[in-house]
């Protein structure tokens, strides 16, 4: 069952039109416990879908088989394609995006998967080849109530934690301020990155100056504008890449002169070449 909280995914205009908001699957059927500390379960999303604001009193583990969700705390939002998952502590409320039609997975654990305090926050993790068939051989075991806990159903949940613990953390998220204009103007940049070109034309959009969004930047997010664009262009490229767009084509979407200028930007960011970020490889 769903429980209220008082920290909520906050929303700068409501509601999105043409969008159909929904509540989350019963989480209480696929409550971990001593017996199964770790479950997993499925759940188709349409493009225009969206799961309301929520939390679990256990950690959880997000990602995509297939296509693009977008995964929203009250301070971040991260884009999740196939190859990446977002850790999101117990506790913590969240809501999740259809950024197209989109197959997800989601474990739940009962106990994060090591004492480190790093998984008190949330945490984007590479998703390995063999976690991920991990994910959907337990999500298609579905459990029933009174079910017996099995031989099988033990060791993959133990391969899967030993995998979890193992898969590299990436400095991935996008930070979102409580302003509300600022949380307008940030919201709006994410949904369309390319529609202006400027600060000035973003800030006017809001009814607001460039020097005042600058400042709010600063004060809310401690980092420039253009600091936090560039953590928006790389979960556009993110997108893209989920659709198998070429390289080439991301850097002309994003408004690089060249594929190698945006290769660059990209290594000196995340630390890896692009091929494996976008998990091209």
């Amino acid at each position: 069952m769903t429980r209220k909280s008082r920290r909520t995914v906050p929303s700068s205009d409501g509601e999105v039109p043409g969008r159909t908001s929904v509540p989350p699957l019963d989480p209480s059927r696929y409550a971990p416990g001593p017996s199964r500390p770790v479950r997993a379960k499925s759940r188709s999303m349409d493009g225009n879908m969206d799961i309301q604001a929520h939390f679990h009193a256990w950690g959880q583990l997000v990602f995509s088989v297939s296509g693009v969700v977008r995964v929203s705390t009250d301070r971040a939002t991260f884009l999740v394609p196939p190859s990446r998952a977002v850790w999101i502590p117990a506790g913590l409320v969240h809501a999740v995006t259809a950024v197209e039609q989109c197959e997800l997975r989601t474990l739940y654990l009962l106990d994060p998967p090591s004492d480190d305090g790093q998984w008190l926050q949330n945490r984007v993790l590479e998703v390995s080849p063999l976690l991920r068939e991990l994910v959907v051989q337990l999500a298609r075991d579905e459990v029933r109530p009174g079910d017996a806990v099995t031989d099988r159903e033990v060791w993959i949940g133990k391969l899967i934690l030993d995998e979890i613990g193992r898969a590299r953390g990436l400095q991935l998220g996008v930070a979102l301020p409580a302003d509300k204009r600022l949380r307008r103007l940030c919201e709006a940049v994410l949904a369309e990155p390319m529609r202006h070109a400027s600060l000035d034309d973003w800030a006017a959009q809001v009814g607001a100056s460039a020097r005042t969004v600058s400042r709010l930047f600063r004060q809310e997010l401690g980092s420039s504008y253009a600091q936090w664009r560039q953590q928006a262009l790389l979960a556009e490229a993110l997108r893209l890449a989920a659709r198998k767009t070429p390289m080439g084509l991301i850097a002309a979407e994003l408004g690089y002169a060249s594929a190698s200028a945006f290769s660059a930007m990209v290594t000196r960011t995340v630390g890896m070449p692009p091929s494996r970020f976008f998990g091209q490889s």
